[in-house]
């Protein structure tokens, strides 16, 4: 952690088919090795087979499946007196919304199709209609934090 100033956040530009800026961070997260072009083939991809299956506005459904996976409540570590507790916090918005992205894509890499569009589609439309692994990894974050509910005193 950096003791002179805190980095500025820098501005995202939005993507160019749909304009806009959350897709564009997503494609960012889903960019291996600086190679964004097969980013966007992967997201756009994606992004055509959800409107293909369901008729529906993709971004839309996009969207929803992000909210549906951000997490409200987390555990951090924190040492007190020689043990270590699991104490829940409240998840900022832009940490929430990093978490999604992270947990819908290391799922969607799990996943058995053949293509990464496809895994990607198919974890969007689960996560979309609150099922699939991504929103089971909320839901753990969930019950884990509430579970170590005693410890929110600790909070710092």
């Amino acid at each position: 952690m950096s003791r002179r100033r805190r980095a500025e956040k820098r501005e995202i530009i939005p993507d160019a088919k749909f304009g806009d800026t959350t897709v564009s961070k997503f494609m960012n997260s889903v960019m291996m090795d600086g190679k964004k072009s097969v980013a966007e083939r992967i997201v756009y991809g994606a992004l055509d087979m959800i409107e293909q299956k369901t008729g529906n506005d993709p971004v839309k459904a996009f969207h929803d499946a992000v909210q549906n996976v951000k997490p409200n409540l987390e555990v951090r570590s924190r040492r007190v007196g020689g043990a270590t507790y699991q104490v829940p916090i409240e998840v900022r918005s832009d940490r929430a919304q990093a978490l999604a992205f992270r947990w819908i894509i290391q799922q969607a890499r799990n996943r058995g199709e053949n293509t990464m569009t496809e895994r990607l589609s198919g974890e969007l439309l689960d996560a979309a209609n609150n099922r699939g692994a991504a929103v089971k990894k909320r839901e753990d974050t969930h019950r884990m934090a509430e579970a170590n509910r005693a410890f929110s005193h600790y909070r710092w």
